[in-house]
């Protein structure tokens, strides 16, 4: 009995962080300008990679598995938004302006 729940929550975490990694990938393609489609890939990736990763953790149980995927998590909770910020940052002062809503009533 108790396997069967630990499968199904850490089915559960692993359809929703393929879910939100998924909607993350639409709002890269949909979004207007560099830095919305950065805030979709930063807050989605991040998010989806820990849904995906802690269901990994559920799913192997206590272990030294579990421990490394932790570190990892940690790791990518410390990465993506510095990356994120960084990349934001650098375009912001290589001169790229942010998009507003003049610019789609011109036709640009």
């Amino acid at each position: 009995m108790e396997v069967e729940i630990r499968l199904i929550i850490a089915g559960i975490f692993l359809f929703l962080g393929c879910f939100l990694l998924l909607v993350a990938a639409i709002g890269v393609v949909r979004f207007p300008d560099f830095y919305t489609r950065m805030h979709a890939a930063g807050k989605g990736d991040t998010l989806g990679q820990l849904l995906v990763l802690l269901a990994l953790m559920i799913h192997e149980g206590l272990s030294l598995v579990s421990i490394k995927l932790l570190l990892i998590v940690a790791f990518i909770f410390v990465c993506n938004p510095t990356a994120t910020h960084a990349l934001a940052k650098a375009a912001y002062l290589s001169g790229l302006r942010p998009w507003t809503k003049e610019e789609k009533k011109d036709g640009n």
